[in-house]
């Protein structure tokens, strides 16, 4: 379920680096959590952010989340598809579920590989 190429945060979201490319979404455990979505909120191509800063929001039947970036950097994407159709978000959260690609410098930190990630899921479950 979660992608050995993907890394991951204690916040939910994945990000897929390709060069000085991330591009970044919210994962399984995340939308199990949530239910059914029925809104997001995405920034603007071009609008910057910091690691840890909100980018947008989620919203379900249940809660309105924010997204935090893992990475600072610019967007140079976001996905419509998504935002058009935010149901369809639970159906492949790590793939076609993209949510915005930011193009970012330096080195990322504080990422977890998918089986810290699937650890760090289990001991939250357990709480």
């Amino acid at each position: 379920m979660y992608r050995d190429d993907y890394k991951y945060t204690k916040e939910h979201e994945w990000i897929h680096i390709q060069g000085d490319v991330g591009t970044i979404g919210v994962t399984q455990y995340a939308v199990d959590q949530l239910g059914d979505v029925v809104h997001l909120e995405l920034p603007e191509v071009g609008a910057r952010f910091g690691a840890g800063e909100s980018f947008g929001t989620i919203e379900s039947t249940k809660t309105v989340s924010d997204l935090y970036s893992p990475v600072t950097g610019e967007v140079i994407a976001r996905n419509e598809d998504m935002l058009q159709a935010p149901e369809d978000l639970p159906g492949d959260p790590h793939d076609k579920g993209w949510l915005i690609k930011l193009r970012f410098s330096g080195t990322p930190s504080g990422l977890m590989t998918a089986s810290e990630y699937q650890s760090y899921i289990k001991d939250e479950a357990a709480k």
